[in-house]
Formats: C-alpha cells, structure tokens, sequence
C-alpha cells in the first residue's frame, strides 16, 4: 500500500492544497484524493510533489506492508 507524507509536508510549509497543486500543475481535488490515500499518482506527479518540497521522493511517498 502506498503512503505518503504530502498532508504533513504542505503543513509544514503552510501551503493550501491549491498552493501545492499550482505549484506542480496539478488540480486541488487530485492533492486531496492523495493525501487520503484514495489515489496513487504517477511517477511522473510524484516527483513533481517531491521536489516542490525539496526532498527525495521516498521521504514523501513510500510503501506499507499490509496485515
């Protein structure tokens, strides 16, 4: 199962979901589905979330073992 960090991180920064998701050319409603989980983003967007924190992807997306 994929978990990620990104709820936290934009926390952090103090950003809107619409401040992460103009940042990386992405729509609010997509930031929202990954922060609870209900949508796995491609590659190609993960990267994009991870560098718009500065940090390598697996500090902000990584996997859990289920059971």
């Amino acid at each position: 199962m994929l978990v990620n960090n990104v709820r936290e991180l934009r926390a952090r920064f103090r950003w809107s979901q619409q401040d992460l998701a103009d940042a990386i050319g992405a729509t609010r409603q997509t930031i929202g589905l990954i922060e609870k989980g209900d949508y796995s983003p491609s590659i190609t967007l993960a990267l994009k979330i991870a560098a718009a924190f500065q940090l390598p992807v697996e500090k902000v997306f990584y996997l859990k073992e289920e059971g």
